[in-house]
């Protein structure tokens, strides 16, 4: 594979065989930056570029989520001018993005605690939602001060809510009642969670929704995973066998 060119590895790819929601983890802008003597911010406007090429890419093979980890819960323990330059970038790039999305038929909205973003970030991402929710060519989620624990946190909070409104017993909770009550409700569980610059951890997040998704984690820094490090994965997704938890025929259950 690594021999072959960008367009050569796209054309290995078989529609049938893509998965219909990915997840990405984008780590490894700060890296990116220190390497190049660059103040940690230019890795993050980097990052911006390769946002714009996976959502490109997402949107021309059919895929019909794109999920991306952008800030969570933890990143408020940065050092505070790093994180009002990481506010600011998120409003530099749906000022600058908006048009473009809505040209690509693509929906977008957030998940997290937007609560806790500046009024200024929050007033763009809402901007940003409504002028794209008749959009449905593909859903592109956004996690802003997100934290998995946390959601299902605010998902038991909306349970028990609801219980004392309209006296829910114990047996009507299950799995379709918890994740009707997820940040992501509506939206498939991912099929693949792609992780960039080598940690092999998912970092608290999408947990309940990552039971089964396929994981695949790179070294390529997110700066520079662009289209032919998102074919790659694609195409080690399509060589992987999804059970499920099932046992199918002519295999033996580990």
């Amino acid at each position: 594979m690594d021999q072959l060119s960008t367009e050569e590895l796209a054309s290995k790819l078989h529609s049938n065989l893509l998965p219909k929601h990915v997840a990405i983890i984008m780590d490894g802008n700060g890296r990116w930056a220190e390497s190049r003597h660059l103040p940690r911010i230019a890795g993050h406007r980097e990052g911006i570029k390769s946002v714009r090429e996976i959502v490109q890419a997402c949107s021309d093979l059919g895929i019909q989520a794109l999920t991306i980890y952008a800030f969570s819960q933890e990143n408020w323990n940065r050092p505070s001018h790093e994180v009002s330059a990481l506010m600011d970038l998120l409003e530099y790039f749906l000022a600058e993005e908006r048009t473009n999305l809505i040209e690509q038929g693509v929906r977008f909205r957030t998940i997290g605690r937007l609560e806790d973003l500046p009024p200024s970030a929050i007033q763009w991402v809402r901007d940003t939602e409504q002028a794209t929710a008749h959009l449905d060519k593909l859903h592109l989620t956004v996690a802003l001060s997100y934290g998995g624990r946390t959601e299902i946190v605010d998902a038991v909070r909306k349970i028990l809510r609801d219980a004392q409104e309209r006296k829910l017993q114990p047996d009507e909770v299950d799995e379709a009642l918890v994740q009707q009550h997820l940040y992501t409700q509506g939206l498939p569980d991912p099929d693949l969670l792609i992780r960039t610059s080598g940690e092999t951890r998912i970092s608290n997040f999408l947990l309940w929704q990552l039971a089964y998704t396929e994981l695949y984690f790179t070294p390529t820094l997110w700066p520079d995973f662009r289209h032919r490090e998102f074919f790659l994965a694609l195409l080690e997704y399509q060589r992987r066998e999804r059970r499920f938890g099932r046992v199918l025929s002519g295999t033996i259950s580990s």
